[in-house]
């Protein structure tokens, strides 16, 4: 098996790049781990507690539970990915079972962050793209798919998107062994990612 970590900012493009990868594999046995789906319950704080909630600090992912999760995968065993939704802030309580496959992409804004799952991971990229575009790829994604104004968008950044970004993600940078530029407009990069990724498992 083949796991690959692709990193990078909030809107950097990191689904994008996901999307496209995979559509230049299509044969490929291949399935998708999202970062997002291992925010930790938080089922127990009142809903304005919940949406005051720090999303981009690695304290709000239950890493232990993804780690497992890809050992497992590794290991051959079948694994159940929780289901986790923005608009409460809680996980469901129906999960997705996942098989091994031949390819396995982690896709996250913290992976590169935690050791454990760094070293489970055989390729790692990092998605990079300017601030201005990804403020405005949160603002549209934010508002469409959350459920939040602009005045909750540009607020959430200024106080934990940001800096978080410059605490956490940008530094985190420097354990990728792939850095692709202006996020899923790239697509030479991706093209080379895919062949990379096609070559490996072949």
């Amino acid at each position: 098996m083949l796991v690959v970590g692709i990193a990078g900012g909030t809107g950097a493009g990191k689904t994008t790049v996901v999307r496209k990868i995979m559509a230049r594999l299509p044969e490929a046995n291949l399935s998708v781990i999202p970062q997002d789906n291992y925010y930790k319950d938080n089922s127990h704080l009142p809903l304005e507690e919940r949406q005051k909630l720090n999303f981009d600090h690695p304290a709000a992912i239950q890493f232990s539970l993804l780690v497992k999760h890809v050992r497992s995968l590794k290991q051959g065993e079948d694994i159940q990915v929780p289901i986790y939704s923005y608009l409460t802030c809680t996980r469901s309580e129906e999960t997705i079972q996942m098989s091994p496959k031949n390819v396995v992409i982690v896709e996250g804004i913290l992976i590169l962050t935690h050791p454990r799952l760094r070293d489970l991971l055989d390729i790692k990229v990092f998605v990079d793209a300017a601030a201005d575009d990804r403020l405005i790829r949160v603002i549209h994604r934010d508002i469409l798919e959350r459920g939040r104004n602009v005045r909750e968008v540009l607020e959430r950044y200024e106080k934990s998107v940001k800096p978080m970004h410059q605490q956490f993600i940008e530094p985190a940078k420097r354990y990728a062994d792939i850095i692709v530029p202006r996020g899923g407009k790239n697509e030479v990069a991706i093209d080379v990612l895919a062949r990379m990724i096609s070559t490996r498992i072949q």
